[in-house]
């Protein structure tokens, strides 16, 4: 006791004291400071390796599908472009798949990323029989029903795993924030307590540790709000500090370029499909057109002939559109009159059509290519399987504030179960080629999830194909609505 006091007492004592105070005070201070540093570097290690993940799936999926399925399209057709079956590209895919399996450790995750190893060797198979199918019609019926559906659920999982790793990505960085947060408060706490007992070179030591701090929790705050503007690093004494900043500087940079990435793979995405849209029509079409004219200068009918050439031209006019998406309602009319008016010429024995859309609506806007397929399948899937003279009616009126245009045919019409079938595949975005799905998908991809087509028909009496779209007029040439 009289020990204890003497040590209290005598200025020698507390001299020893605050040595040990000081001490021990900035030994726990450097400790927390040290783990509050760690657990930040290994966060951002966990991050960096998830968004290098989240970076190659997304690079692998813009162009995986479209390349595909162009190939194998080309392939099945026999074209020149054909650059044989593409098996090293799903190699190429099922590697990718495998080092990702490796470095994933969410069970989303490596579920999704385990079906799109599975779904790759599923394709590898139906590309080796494809090879092995003699016929054409059997080559193209594989295409439809095997690999595009088989592109289009590898595409689908990889986006699930993407999905689950950003979830992962946020989750990482909101744990981030907080403990930056709650190290950041700490820290301040050690900092004021030890300024009393400091001498100027330790307070001066503190402050240049707790500003740069405060300013990298004001990062993360910024971070975390959506704020994704890449920052000059914050310049600080400390090597830690400094290569944190960096790195968090070169995350956002990343991760904002990565966003750019995605939404011109997006708009890349929709160029493709467009694309190989006009790709599926544009061949057949034009030899059976060219063998239509043809014949119909063979037979001396010189007016007919020089009338559906000016179709003809109408119509991959309007297909090329001066390279724009978005095109007027009557732009797509004349389209899909030039169309018919070809397609009756070959087939005036058993179509004809109407053409009723009301004029007030010709400047609204719509996605190019609409109508023109829906009317193809009527033609085709209607029509044509009918015994006898058929028609098409394609109109377009107002409903309220929207746009309803439809494709109706006296066709052959559909089964409940074919008609269910087609419908549960818009809601779902299942690929069953490139008709009636993608057309809806384009309209939704442009006017947003009310809009889109809808089908009702009955075996036996027709078919009716509904697009509804808003009232949009073109703002300017080439821009968007």
């Amino acid at each position: 006791m009289r020990g204890w006091l003497h040590d209290l007492i005598h200025p020698a004592s507390i001299r020893h004291r605050m040595q040990g105070l000081i001490i021990a005070f900035t030994a726990l201070a450097a400790v927390v400071l040290v783990t509050a540093l760690s657990l930040l570097l290994r966060y951002n290690s966990s991050y960096q390796d998830l968004l290098d993940n989240v970076t190659t799936a997304s690079e692998f999926n813009q162009d995986f599908k479209a390349s595909i399925d162009l190939k194998m399209y080309y392939y099945v057709i026999e074209s020149q472009y054909s650059e044989g079956l593409p098996l090293d590209e799903v190699a190429a895919a099922q590697q990718l798949a495998q080092g990702l399996l490796s470095t994933t450790t969410h069970k989303e995750s490596r579920m999704a990323i385990s079906s799109v190893l599975s779904l790759c060797q599923n394709l590898e198979e139906k590309i080796n029989q494809i090879e092995q199918t003699g016929s054409y019609d059997e080559r193209q019926l594989q295409l439809e029903n095997n690999i595009y559906v088989l592109t289009a659920l590898i595409q689908e999982y990889m986006y699930n795993y993407l999905y689950c790793e950003a979830v992962q990505l946020n989750a990482i960085k909101s744990q981030t924030s907080r403990q930056l947060w709650v190290e950041c408060l700490v820290i301040t706490a050690f900092t004021g307590a030890l300024a009393v007992f400091f001498t100027r070179r330790t307070v001066q030591l503190g402050r240049s540790i707790t500003s740069p701090i405060t300013d990298l929790c004001a990062r993360v705050e910024g971070l975390g709000s959506g704020e994704l503007t890449e920052q000059e690093p914050i310049q600080s004494a400390e090597y830690e500090i400094r290569t944190l900043s960096e790195g968090f500087e070169q995350m956002v940079g990343r991760l904002n370029r990565q966003i750019q990435e995605t939404t011109r793979n997006q708009e890349s995405l929709r160029r493709t499909e467009l694309a190989l849209i006009q790709a599926q029509i544009s061949p057949h079409f034009l030899y059976n057109t060219m063998d239509t004219i043809i014949w119909l200068i063979e037979a001396e009918k010189t007016q007919e002939a020089v009338e559906m050439v000016s179709s003809l031209s109408a119509f991959f006019r309007h297909s090329l559109s001066r390279g724009k998406d978005i095109i007027t309602l009557r732009e797509e009319q004349e389209h899909v009159c030039s169309y018919l008016q070809i397609q009756q010429v070959r087939y005036k024995d058993i179509m004809q059509y109407t053409v009723n859309i009301d004029p007030a609506l010709q400047d609204a806007v719509l996605p190019k290519l609409t109508l023109q397929p829906l009317v193809e399948n009527a033609l085709y899937h209607g029509i044509k399987l009918k015994r006898g003279m058929g028609h098409i009616y394609v109109t377009g009126r107002r409903e309220g504030e929207d746009i309803l245009l439809q494709v109706t045919d006296d066709g052959a019409g559909m089964t409940p179960e074919r008609q269910e079938e087609l419908t549960r595949a818009m809601e779902r975005g299942e690929r069953v080629g490139f008709g009636l799905v993608t057309v809806h998908e384009r309209v939704r991809l442009f006017f947003g999830p009310p809009y889109g087509l809808s089908l009702s028909s009955r075996q036996g009496v027709g078919t009716t194909i509904s697009v509804r779209i808003p009232q949009k007029r073109l703002e300017r040439e080439g821009g968007g609505v």
